[in-house]
């Protein structure tokens, strides 16, 4: 299967070399140069995957990706940046990104890091514990009639939570299910994901709950 990319990067021989790299590792990918012009296209065509880079000459590209999880769209979203602080790496972790690849970077590395998140967003049997089910088809929790959208974080650490309910998660398992290999996910990156996903499951009126175990990590509790 060949998977279609979508490339934001307003550098003209950065964005033309990754797409000749990507090409030979046996992607379909399409690049622009702003954010709305990636909008249009991926609401034109779609992805299966999209790599932003922060720096657009219209926007920062992780408010692309915040706007595209506003729609309840849940493809993986790879930001390249030249900022490799670790407040830079939160702040798209929280905007919805999936990776954070660091410019000068290898491409043999980007080509990599997609392979392996596009490998992790895969299609998974559906879960259900205590009426709350995950659609893997709509990448949604799902609770009676209601539904609501999960970026692929959030579906990754509830999907890992609901595959053992009542039994404590160690904080270090979850930020290895939820986030990419060599990711840098601060604490706090965690919980953040873990307050979204409550509100979320408030909406739709399931029973289940997601408990913190203080000093250790978090339970689904039926």
């Amino acid at each position: 299967m060949r998977y279609s990319l979508l490339l934001a990067e307003d550098d003209a021989d950065l964005r033309d070399l990754i797409v000749r790299g990507l090409r030979e590792e046996d992607f379909d990918i399409e690049a622009v140069g702003t954010g709305s012009e990636l909008l249009r296209t991926y609401e034109a065509r779609g992805a299966d995957l999209l790599i932003l880079d922060v720096g657009l000459p219209d926007a920062d590209g992780r408010d692309v990706c915040a706007s595209l999880r506003a729609r309840g769209e849940v493809v993986p979203v790879v930001f390249l940046t030249a900022r490799d602080a670790v407040p830079e790496r939160v702040a798209g972790f929280e905007a919805g990104g999936d990776d954070y690849v660091t410019k000068p970077f290898a491409l043999g590395e980007l080509a990599e890091r997609v392979r392996a998140l596009l490998r992790r967003s895969a299609r998974r049997p559906g879960l259900e514990v205590g009426g709350l089910r995950l659609d893997s088809e709509a990448h949604a929790a799902v609770n009676g009639n209601r539904q609501v959208t999960l970026t692929p974080i959030e579906f990754r650490l509830l999907s890992t939570l609901l595959t053992r309910p009542g039994e404590v998660m160690r904080r270090r398992s979850l930020v290895t299910a939820g986030w990419p290999d060599g990711s840098t996910v601060l604490d706090n990156a965690l919980d953040a994901c873990m307050s979204r996903l409550r509100r979320k499951l408030a909406t739709l009126g399931a029973t289940v709950t997601i408990d913190t175990v203080h000093g250790v990590g978090y339970r689904i509790g039926v």
